[in-house]
């Protein structure tokens, strides 16, 4: 059975469904369970039935759900995950991946209000663990820092929305408001959205997530999926 990391973070592969069930914090698609949001997953089974005479019947699968993780001033309390995230007031550095909410969306650039710094450098997405911020620390997407391809055909409303958690890589310590970003990689971008209904959404493809509730989908430069 494949083993489930101590803290998931949006978009991240937990295990197939021939596994798992996917429960509360999660999400099937394309026969994977994906975290939706951050937190411990846990699994809970079934209890044993009884044996009968009838034929044999196939073990039941475990259901793999996520707790949510609990406000940052009480990161003191998370167990072995507060070894690999602590709370504090820690300063991006460049090549630095961090994870960070959309506060605004223009012609131009995207803003971002930066919550976890991850230890891990240029591409070593948070397998060393990260630090919370006390504070959140502003960054900004450019436009011509969204993706690496066909940067004048970018359109910043069709790839952000307000609201939306996106993964990043410092590119320049910018001026003295805002971090450089960018998300020109096929892991950087959003990782969790929510849809004008105010549902979570899934990812599909590279560019769009779907509505589990009403079936609809909505734009995005999406992150792939660990």
């Amino acid at each position: 059975m494949a083993t489930l990391p101590a803290l998931a973070l949006p978009g991240q592969l937990l295990g197939p469904s021939s596994t798992y069930n996917p429960g509360p914090g999660t999400h099937l698609h394309a026969s994977n369970i994906y975290a939706s949001l951050s937190g411990h997953p846990t699994t809970t089974s079934l209890p044993p039935q009884a044996p009968t005479n009838s034929s044999k019947q196939p073990q039941s699968k475990p259901t793999v759900s996520i707790a949510r993780l609990p406000s940052t001033s009480a990161t003191a309390d998370l167990g072995p995950v507060s070894e690999r995230i602590s709370n504090t007031n820690a300063l991006p550095r460049v090549g630095d991946v961090v994870l960070g909410r959309v506060t605004r969306c223009m012609t131009r650039q995207v803003n971002v209000a930066i919550s976890i710094v991850m230890n891990g450098r240029n591409g070593d997405h948070g397998e060393k663990g990260g630090m919370v911020c006390a504070n959140e620390i502003q960054g900004v997407v450019r436009r011509e820092d969204v993706r690496a391809t066909e940067k004048e055909k970018v359109v910043v409303g069709e790839g952000f929305r307000v609201g939306d958690l996106l993964r990043a890589v410092v590119i320049s310590l910018g001026d003295q408001s805002n971090y450089y970003l960018t998300t020109a990689k096929n892991e950087l971008g959003v990782i969790m959205a929510k849809s004008e209904y105010g549902n979570v959404m899934y990812p599909i493809s590279w560019k769009e997530f779907k509505d589990p509730v009403t079936g609809g989908t909505e734009s995005r430069k999406v992150a792939k999926p660990f």
